[in-house]
């Protein structure tokens, strides 16, 4: 029998009655990834998982601790001790962090069962799965592997999805994990910035960068919050403010904001009506739902805002990746004609464009106009939602304006064109604004998965949570994965 398409919680329930053992569990999500197609993994754990399985497996299962002896993927952006760790980048290839990630150590300190680092977009940085050094990462709901799960925690969103492991951790900068969520019938949680350490997860826009991570049901995604969540003095942005009670999921009618300029974006006729379906029924339970609008101009700024400060973020944070530090070295006669080599090699076209664009808008004398405008712009973006979400509990609307879309629909060449569509970029406001926000299934297709984006108010994940078991009560849809 197969355990590990199911949810954490049943999987607990299972160790607890003996049916199954970690050692079993370990085993299993071996095989599977031995006879993965989907490209979704850089390191595989097999001595050091069989090892720690085969210890837990002698000890008596922790009833009060659903993650004990659980197999977990993790994003290859995570520093893990001795363990090989590269962003998926040339030029990391062979780095060996000399400590581990807060957010693994919590996992581990659970004894939760790592099994694998997972793909990603290089260093993180792209909406595709596309980008890293092994090539594209397939979408497990696609049999013809045409079509993307999206990036960049490509690799863990395919790991989760396939049913290789019951959650894995990603990290979302722009919307990370939200969109590949989407595409593969996952729940895809980012909370509050601040809320979970980034100790150890590799910069790329740190104002940005959110600990986020794949479950298959909303019960468990609060569960790995009161895991996961809480102040590390590690890191001095992570919050100082008490964790709750996640997994106490208090039933009220709340009242939801759906933004008009990006519901009326939408195009496809299968996804908007299942949307309008779901809020009908979350009226009939009592919730208020109002329309809002931002102007076009606003929800069109939201992903060329990102696109700015995350680039000039990434150029400064990303410049100690000179060979010489860690990864790939270039022999040369001078220090710059060896970072010259280091970086055209080591760096696909996507990042070095990233690094120019940011290089440029911190130019002294770019900086006013390209820069300094987007935090600026940012500010209104933030305000605008600030003020939705003061008189709002959250703000609901369908996490993409389509399923998966096909590997030749690349997305970054037509991010700036005119008729780019805010329905396909506007998650990025929740993490220029630092809110909690998840994605959920909301229907399929052509037998692919779509999913609707719930964000509400700054370390209100409680209330968020509840409203997203609620919308999760609705659909149905839940505990999904594809063989």
């Amino acid at each position: 029998m197969e355990y590990l398409d199911k949810n954490i919680y049943e999987i607990h329930e299972a160790l607890a009655n003996k049916k199954v053992t970690p050692l079993d569990l370990v085993k299993e999500a071996l095989d599977k990834i031995k006879n993965d197609t989907n490209n979704a993994f850089e390191y595989v754990y097999e001595k050091e998982a069989i090892k720690l399985a085969e210890e837990l497996s002698k000890q008596e299962v922790e009833v009060d601790n659903p993650l004990w002896g659980i197999p977990f993927a993790i994003k290859d952006n995570f520093s893990t001790k001795d363990i090989p760790t590269t962003a998926s980048s040339k030029l990391l290839e062979g780095y060996l962090p000399p400590f581990d990630a807060e957010v693994y150590t919590r996992l581990l300190n659970k004894k939760a069962i790592p099994i694998a680092k997972t793909t990603l977009d290089e260093l993180a940085m792209g909406g595709t799965g596309s980008s890293g050094h092994l090539g594209k990462t397939f979408n497990p709901w696609d049999k013809s592997k045409t079509r993307m799960i999206g990036g960049s925690s490509c690799g863990s969103a395919a790991a989760c999805a396939a049913g290789i492991v019951p959650f894995a951790i990603g990290s979302d900068t722009g919307d990370s994990v939200r969109k590949p969520a989407s595409y593969s019938a996952l729940v895809g949680f980012k909370p509050t910035w601040g809320r979970i350490s980034r100790f150890g997860l590799f910069p790329f826009a740190p104002s940005l960068d959110t600990v986020a991570y794949f479950t298959r049901n909303v019960k468990d995604s609060a569960l790995l919050l009161n895991v996961l969540g809480g102040h590390d003095i590690k890191d001095t942005t992570s919050s100082s403010i008490p964790i709750e009670d996640y997994q106490s999921l208090k039933d009220k009618p709340y009242k939801a904001t759906i933004i008009k300029e990006i519901y009326d974006d939408l195009k496809d006729k299968t996804i908007k009506d299942a949307f309008d379906k779901l809020v009908s029924e979350l009226k009939q339970k009592g919730y208020k739902i109002n329309t809002v609008s931002i102007g076009f101009d606003l929800a069109k700024a939201i992903y060329s805002c990102y696109y700015i400060i995350s680039s000039a973020e990434a150029t400064s944070n990303n410049a100690n990746l000179d060979g010489i530090k860690f990864g790939v070295n270039k022999e040369a006669e001078t220090y710059e004609e060896m970072l010259f080599k280091v970086r055209t090699e080591g760096f696909s076209d996507r990042i070095r464009r990233r690094f120019v664009i940011g290089s440029i808008s911190l130019l002294e004398e770019n900086q006013q106009e390209i820069y300094l405008r987007a935090l600026r712009c940012r500010r209104v973006i933030v305000e605008t939602f600030n003020k939705i979400l003061e008189s709002s509990d959250a703000i609901i609307l369908p996490a993409s304006p389509t399923i998966a879309p096909l590997f030749g629909d690349d997305i970054p060449k037509k991010s700036f064109a005119k008729d780019a569509m805010i329905s396909d970029n506007y998650l990025a406001f929740a993490n220029l604004g630092g809110y909690p926000s998840i994605t959920l299934p909301l229907g399929f297709e052509d037998e692919m998965p779509f999913g609707v984006n719930i964000t509400s108010h700054h370390f209100t994940e409680a209330k968020l949570l509840k409203i997203a078991q609620t919308v999760e009560q609705i659909t149905g849809l839940k505990d999904l994965s594809k063989k």
